[in-house]
């Protein structure tokens, strides 16, 4: 399908060979993610999801991307991405048109100092990991 596309409804997959895949319409709920990771599967560690999430609210939880770096570049407002390295927690503010790497193995979660913000997500997927904030 050549477009438009939108992110937050049908995010994409970079996979294998440069090729690009839209995705089913996104739920949110876990058997979303799982349904991914079983078309995808054979692309491994190499395989990409690109999506766009607004949020109203602080992140809930921490996550982490054990096999692979992930991209976050905000579109609109403000965020605050907290990473946890060593234990220790890193702040970096970020504004629309800028973006952060959270490298592979590092917790991540996000505040919202402007009360919402959107942000595009190229993630490395495989065997994300999630914990209570």
């Amino acid at each position: 399908m050549s477009g438009p596309h939108d992110l937050q409804r049908t995010p994409l997959h970079l996979g294998l060979g440069a090729t690009t895949d839209v995705e089913p319409i996104f739920t949110g709920n876990l058997s979303w993610y799982e349904g991914y990771g079983e078309r995808h599967a054979a692309d491994g560690v190499e395989g990409r999801l690109v999506a766009m999430h607004t949020f109203t609210e602080p992140w809930d939880a921490w996550e982490m991307h054990p096999l692979g770096s992930e991209v976050v570049l905000v579109t609109a407002g403000t965020i605050t991405l907290i990473q946890d390295v060593d234990g220790e927690e890193h702040r970096v503010d970020l504004q629309a048109g800028q973006c952060a790497i959270n490298e592979p193995g590092t917790w991540h979660t996000a505040d919202l100092p402007n009360g919402e913000a959107t942000a595009l997500f190229i993630t490395a997927g495989e065997g994300t990991q999630h914990r209570p904030r």
